[in-house]
């Protein structure tokens, strides 16, 4: 008897649990990438699915209101380095809305991306270094929306990643002139 009250309250506590802390969780829909394109021949496709809920930051100056949140998408490929300054050149990221779905935005890079770099001579003794090179010298932001997956379509060679960006609370006043 007394084990079968335990059963009883064992089982009502992972009930209890799997609807109040997991449920939040199935909110949050999955990578559907049906009203996607597929990508042009030479692109692959990488996909971030952001996740619905976030730890919240120990920093209690910055936002935690994912409308002030913004995601960078880092387009960019891992190569060797010498000691000739690199970076990489191709036209940028380019946004395009999908016709018929909501809020769901395709990224691109669009053409060649190639490594260009200063033709000095290194020392001998001077080590290559493995680093990745990001393409464009300016962060590429997006807004955060874990709703929707963010697809970026790049050359084949080329990788993504990104990076979450928070915003202070704080407002400032500007000055008036």
């Amino acid at each position: 008897m007394q084990a079968s009250i335990q059963n009883r309250i064992f089982f009502g506590l992972v009930v209890l649990l799997a609807t109040t802390v997991l449920e939040p969780l199935r909110a949050i829909p999955r990578m559907d990438l049906n009203d996607y394109p597929q990508p042009i021949a030479g692109q692959q496709r990488w996909v971030i699915q952001l996740p619905g809920l976030l730890a919240k930051s120990p920093d209690p100056v910055l936002s935690t209101n994912a409308v002030d949140w913004r995601v960078q998408l880092i387009v960019g490929r891992t190569i060797q380095l010498d000691c000739n300054q690199h970076h990489l050149a191709g036209q940028g990221l380019r946004m395009e809305r999908l016709q018929g779905a909501e809020q769901r935005m395709l990224y691109s890079v669009a053409g060649a991306v190639k490594v260009m770099f200063t033709r000095m001579v290194c020392p001998l003794d001077e080590p290559m270094r493995e680093s990745f090179l990001g393409l464009g010298s300016k962060p590429y932001l997006v807004p955060y929306n874990a709703s929707f997956p963010i697809a970026v379509d790049v050359p084949g060679g080329l990788e993504v990643r990104w990076r979450l960006w928070r915003a202070e609370i704080t407002q400032r006043e500007a000055t008036k002139l």
